[in-house]
């Protein structure tokens, strides 16, 4: 769920923008072109998959996957026995997360399965909606889609840090986290918490993976961890299993089911990204190290930019030992939280340049930050990083100084 970021959210931003342009009709980039990086749409990936050709087809002939059903004896009755196999195969190479000894729930994207879990830690006895709560700054949606539901079960309750109430709540962690990076623990801490953790964006090419996650309830996202945002498929690894039937309840009741067709397309996805991992497979064909050398390279362009800026700042982070890759390495975030001088509307600034951006605010924090998307197309990037460059400071609070 910390991935996502729909069309719809961003209204007519999208209107004739440079990435519909590159990713839609393929029209050729101009360089007036306005450039929506403000959604997190993981089109960087696509040069890996098209030199992949026909070992992700899948062919489904008009019998097949008619029924409802998948697997009745499993608790979550529509996942494809392929796609279980898949996950745990995947997350054992990885080492990213505890998949043994868990109920694995499949979902049109983790959002869908953040509202499961939700429904499942909240009490329909409850004398009012249980808080929710996300350390600032949070996710954006969080928030849009609580807020949406008016939901007599869960309300949102804002930035876990100025959380005092004594009274039960539900804390989401998203690590790393959207949208600065960071690796998050929960914040608030007291008895009668609950947590879920938003894990999306933890794989190699975004973070050092420095130990198996196992926590109670984990979310990941096929768009995040292979780009393949479209599918609209995610899952959830869960301990529980009076927690993973409630969530089951809410995802029957909401639709019944996932697509077949997408299960069984990101199962053999997942599986060839494993078979990509095995020893003795060059580093250009491993997904994992071809996308974190991919996001690497770019995260050392745009700190040149920045060094090179008097207003623009990015976050650090600590060089950590990743056990997959076996190497010293420091994150690469998907998105780049970037900071202007106090004074300045940081997304004001980079609109004026035709870069569609999201504000700090959306986020629970300031205007002078601002999310930008990484994930873009290399020639929507270059361009990104052109117009960057060619701010060179601010004359009052809002000119440009060229």
């Amino acid at each position: 769920m910390g991935g996502l970021d729909t069309a719809a959210e961003n209204g007519n931003k999208n209107s004739g923008s440079a990435t519909n342009a590159v990713n839609g009709s393929k029209k050729v980039l101009s360089t007036d072109s306005v450039i929506n990086l403000d959604h997190g749409d993981p089109t960087m990936f696509e040069p890996y998959w098209r030199k992949a050709g026909d070992k992700c087809t899948t062919v489904i002939s008009g019998s097949d996957l008619m029924s409802y059903f998948s697997d009745i004896g499993n608790l979550c009755w529509f996942l494809e026995p392929q796609l279980s196999d898949a996950i745990k195969r995947l997350h054992r190479t990885v080492g990213n997360a505890e998949s043994d000894d868990r109920y694995i729930l499949v979902g049109t994207g983790s959002s869908q399965l953040c509202q499961a879990a939700l429904y499942a830690l909240s009490s329909p006895c409850g004398p009012e909606p249980i808080s929710v709560v996300c350390a600032a700054p949070y996710y954006s949606a969080y928030k849009d889609q609580i807020d949406l539901l008016h939901s007599g079960l869960y309300k949102w309750a804002g930035d876990a840090y100025a959380f005092d109430k004594d009274e039960p709540y539900i804390e989401i962690v998203t690590s790393p986290n959207n949208p600065d990076g960071a690796i998050r623990e929960a914040v608030v801490n007291r008895g009668e918490g609950k947590v879920i953790y938003d894990l999306a964006y933890y794989w190699p090419q975004y973070t050092p993976i420095t130990h198996p996650a196992d926590y109670d309830i984990m979310l990941f996202t096929f768009s995040k961890s292979t780009g393949h945002a479209g599918s609209r498929i995610g899952w959830a690894l869960v301990k529980d299993k009076d927690v993973a039937k409630k969530m089951m309840k809410f995802m029957e009741i909401t639709s019944i089911g996932v697509s077949k067709e997408s299960q069984l397309r990101a199962a053999k996805i997942l599986g060839v990204v494993t078979e990509s991992c095995q020893h003795g497979v060059p580093d250009s064909e491993n997904f994992f190290k071809y996308s974190q050398c991919l996001m690497a390279e770019r995260w050392e362009k745009l700190r040149q930019v920045v060094k090179n800026s008097a207003i623009f700042s990015l976050p650090k982070y600590p060089h950590e030992w990743c056990n997959f890759s076996e190497i010293y390495t420091e994150s690469h975030p998907a998105f780049a939280w970037l900071k202007c001088k106090e004074d300045i509307d940081c997304e004001n600034l980079l609109r004026a340049q035709k870069l569609l951006t999201r504000g700090g605010e959306r986020f629970g924090v300031g205007r002078n930050y601002v999310r930008i998307s990484l994930l873009s197309p290399e020639e929507v990037f270059n361009l990104f990083l052109e117009r960057l460059s060619a701010i060179k400071g601010i004359n009052g609070q809002n000119n440009l100084n060229f």
